[in-house]
């Protein structure tokens, strides 16, 4: 039997990246978006696949276009809506546009033409008219004013970005300016009918959020007459002001606010499926920024709402997904690492796993069908098929071939005793060909966040396998402040950020340096965002010599110079004050402030394009390196942003990656 290879890069970047699935009505069928990327073009393209739940191989759908998306089913069951950027009849999108395909196959069509492109969209249950999001010119009224405003932006000599809003940027581009997000009606132009195209808020106060306005923030009334959508109602928008939720009436177009608490965020409006209730998510914001996100209801008749997973420790993620019988709602929510699909029955307010994780990254659930999409740390996502009375199973199998060949690193998962006496949770995986007898280097992997956790999944950018078929014992470690472990646990780090998570990084290795196969000259630690911090605050506080050398990927440095990101209104609520107001609170949490004692050899790695973390962040940690004579080295990447997501710029990530551990790494036959 031949010997199975360990897994690279190259073979990383050969696997293909399923998109959330949208069932037809019947949930015979599962439409999906499929991304390949090639290593030689430097380049991505989606395009469409549906897969039977029934039984049967998968069938491309669209393969003339190379970014379709967001996919969703018509509920007639006739098309499939998709948006993309494509050429057609003479005419190349310059802005993503809505298509229509029928699931038989044939030629997409355009169902008409924005100038200011397409967002997000959603059916509305008729099956004839869809919503979409468009970011538009406030004071202008009608297509075609905002088609002639739009294309003098674009002749436009000008490169200037001018604004007086407090929200102007995210993660890594500029938000359109002089323009906001608003919801629009569109009956698509099929057969010789002209599309028509109504801006729902034209004339209203109202807009969509300004960072993600996805499908998830609005909804149609199983009738069709009304639209839920969450908003932000201050006049400043800021990225943690608490947002209310609106419903229109799309005949009138009267607006009426149903949801709105000031101490009180609300998002992701589903309505019930007799339309008499909304679920959505609830946020207790003035008990504590760090408030889970909760499942509540409000009630049409009553015109009340109540938090229904109050009991609950656990965060709710959105979709939200009621049952048919308007009993319960589907969700998903992390626990110790992992994230399941949940039932969350609303008469006992109880939640029931329904699919246990790994990473639940998207569901769809018609007819009594369910599909979901997850990943887990030794697979990429997978689709699979949840009929009633038969056991799960997978309808694709896009990535077997390539892993077939390929030996994966076996992953554990162990608790310790950590900061406080409190347990906490670490991943191990052990090079595929690990034998205790012989000794190990080990890689310490910080997640960033800091309120995420390093889960049971199959991280592109930060991929464990990758890192244990160098030879590595690679542990990631979700330290105090991170998600899926209690709200008490993932609030205790605030005002403080480094304390309790260097002793549980530092319990960690102790514990590690206690096997017998742990070679203790060879330890290292890298992490990224908010692990970046962590392992620059180490090289402040942790004695030379204990870590061979670091990595620091797109980390925070200095608290004030942070001020430079997308998020600086938000940084109060976690470092406890501004840096104006309390200098001190600030400076002892920054680490900067203790560059002084930075000895330890580290590779900085930055995009210009991250404005999360801006990358004067790293340059200055950079200099400071090398101004106090440590050994450093860097990687700045002038086309990435907060991740690195070209395929040439990955290949040359993880070659620097482990070219810097190997040169730090004393075994035998290592470079130095």
């Amino acid at each position: 039997m031949p010997k199975k290879k360990l897994l690279d890069v190259d073979t990383l970047w050969r696997l293909e990246r399923l998109g959330t699935p949208s069932l037809s009505p019947d949930g015979a069928q599962a439409v999906a978006a499929v991304t390949r990327f090639s290593m030689d073009d430097n380049s991505a393209s989606s395009t469409l696949w549906l897969l039977s739940t029934l039984g049967g191989a998968p069938r491309a759908l669209t393969q003339c276009g190379q970014k379709d998306g967001q996919p969703q089913w018509s509920p007639r069951g006739d098309r499939i809506a998709f948006v993309a950027r494509r050429e057609q009849e003479g005419a190349k999108d310059e802005e993503p546009q809505l298509y229509l395909i029928a699931p038989d196959g044939g030629e997409a069509q355009r169902a008409a033409t924005v100038a200011t492109g397409i967002e997000a969209l959603r059916w509305l249950p008729d099956g004839r008219r869809l919503l979409f999001v468009s970011w538009v010119w406030p004071g202008l009224k009608g297509e075609k004013a905002q088609a002639k405003a739009m294309a003098e932006f674009r002749k436009r000599k000008e490169s200037g970005y001018a604004t007086s809003e407090t929200q102007y940027r995210h993660w890594d581009h500029n938000l359109p300016m002089g323009r906001e997000p608003m919801l629009h009606l569109l009956e698509p132009g099929l057969d010789g009918r002209p599309a028509r195209v109504r801006n729902l808020f034209e004339g209203t106060p109202y807009s969509l959020q300004r960072s993600e306005p996805g499908a998830n923030t609005f909804d149609a009334s199983p009738d069709g007459r009304r639209v839920a959508f969450a908003f932000d109602p201050h006049p400043e928008q800021r990225i943690e002001n608490r947002h209310a939720i609106a419903e229109l009436d799309l005949k009138s177009g009267r607006i009426d606010v149903i949801l709105q608490d000031a101490d009180w965020h609300f998002a992701a409006p589903r309505y019930s499926p007799d339309g008499e209730r909304i679920a959505f998510v609830a946020q207790h914001d003035a008990r504590k920024h760090t408030a889970p996100d909760q499942l509540a209801v409000w009630e049409r008749e009553r015109h009340t709402w109540d938090v229904v997973s109050g009991e609950w420790d656990h965060a709710v993620q959105a979709p939200l997904l009621w049952e048919d019988d308007g009993q319960a709602v589907l969700l998903m929510a992390e626990q110790e690492g992992r994230k399941h699909l949940w039932r969350f029955d609303l008469p006992d307010r109880r939640a029931e796993r329904v699919v246990s994780g790994g990473t639940l990254q998207g569901f769809d659930k018609r007819a009594g069908v369910l599909v979901t999409l997850a990943d887990a740390v030794d697979h990429p996502a997978r689709l699979t098929a949840h009929l009633p009375g038969q056991p799960p199973r997978r309808i694709e199998s896009f990535n077997d071939k390539v892993l077939a060949g390929v030996a994966m690193a076996r992953t554990e998962e162990v608790w310790y005793t950590g900061a406080q006496d409190e347990p906490v949770q670490m991943w191990l995986s052990y090079p595929p060909d690990f034998d205790p007898k012989k000794k190990y280097p080990i890689l310490q992997v910080i997640h960033g966040g800091p309120h995420t956790a390093f889960g049971d999944a199959f991280h592109y950018r930060w991929n464990v396998q990758t890192f244990a078929a160098q030879g590595y014992v690679v542990a990631c470690v979700n330290y105090h402040g991170s998600s899926s472990f209690g709200w008490a646990f993932l609030d205790s780090i605030t005002h403080r950020w480094g304390e309790l998570e260097l002793q549980d990084i530092e319990r960690a290795t102790d514990w590690l340096l206690h096997k017998p196969w742990a070679d203790a000259k060879r330890v290292f630690a890298t992490g990224g965002s908010y692990g970046g911090f962590m392992v620059a605050w180490m090289n402040g506080h942790v004695a030379a010599g204990r870590y061979a050398a670091y990595v620091c990927h797109a980390g925070c440095f200095d608290w004030t110079a942070m001020f430079a990101d997308d998020a600086f209104s938000w940084h109060a609520k976690e470092l406890g004050a501004f840096y104006w107001d309390d200098p001190e609170q600030v400076r002892r949490q920054s680490p900067h402030a203790f560059a002084a004692a930075m000895n330890t050899p580290t590779l900085v790695i930055h995009g210009a394009l991250d404005y999360r973390v801006p990358d004067a962040q790293g340059l200055a940690y950079y200099n400071t390196l090398k101004a106090r004579g440590v050994d450093a080295r860097l990687l700045w990447f002038p086309d990435e942003n907060h991740w690195i997501l070209k395929p040439r710029n990955s290949k040359q990530w993880y070659g620097e990656f482990f070219d810097w551990l190997a040169r730090h790494d004393m075994r035998p036959g290592r470079r130095r």
